[in-house]
């Protein structure tokens, strides 16, 4: 395993496409899951839970939100309901971060939004450390009450995004990164 800083100054999506086999053993997703979960959490709420999507159960799935999507707009052109039907495919795991937000007098639903969203940060952070590719999309079916209703959330769930994890099938590209001047300052009251 990298040391962890190079993990960090090292850390890059790689997009969905480019993420194909082997994916992580059981034991290898276990560890990023347990690494995942080591969030903060405001009075240990536990505001968010994890639903694994492997072998035929993402084809299914895309195959529905496909489905949903011609049904929300009929005039979908091919190439898009095809991306839906098949953007779930090419990782071997993906994982849907649902953030589960209660009323709580201590902690607010922001607060808990953004403990799930650690959840999906340390899920690439842990692909990544392993060895492994991750992408964190969202696209219309995390907003969809549909899409919530068939992966069976309440309703006070919702989908912070689609985490796609497997292994690089091809040389990531660095992105521009902001000048830290840019970006951090120092408030003087």
């Amino acid at each position: 395993m990298p040391p962890p800083s190079d993990v960090l100054f090292r850390r890059r999506s790689v997009p969905t496409r480019l993420l194909g086999a082997p994916g992580p053993a059981p034991e290898e997703l276990e560890r990023i899951f347990a690494a995942a979960i080591r969030v903060p959490d405001h009075t240990a709420l536990t505001p968010w839970r994890l639903l694994v999507l492997q072998g035929e159960a993402k084809l299914r799935f895309g195959e529905r939100v496909a489905a949903m999507a011609i049904e929300k707009n009929p005039a979908l052109s091919e190439d898009k309901r095809n991306k839906d039907r098949l953007r779930y495919t090419w990782a071997p795991v993906v994982v849907a971060v649902i953030a589960r937000i209660e009323d709580n007098p201590k902690v607010p639903g922001q607060e808990q939004l953004l403990s799930a969203g650690c959840v999906a940060y340390n899920l690439l952070l842990g692909a990544q450390a392993l060895g492994y590719g991750a992408q964190w999309i969202t696209g219309w079916a995390a907003y969809d009450r549909d899409v919530a209703a068939l992966l069976g959330l309440a309703a006070h769930e919702r989908v912070i995004g689609f985490v796609h994890i497997g292994t690089p099938q091809g040389e990531v590209p660095e992105r521009r990164r902001p000048a830290l001047a840019d970006v951090v300052s120092a408030w003087n009251g």
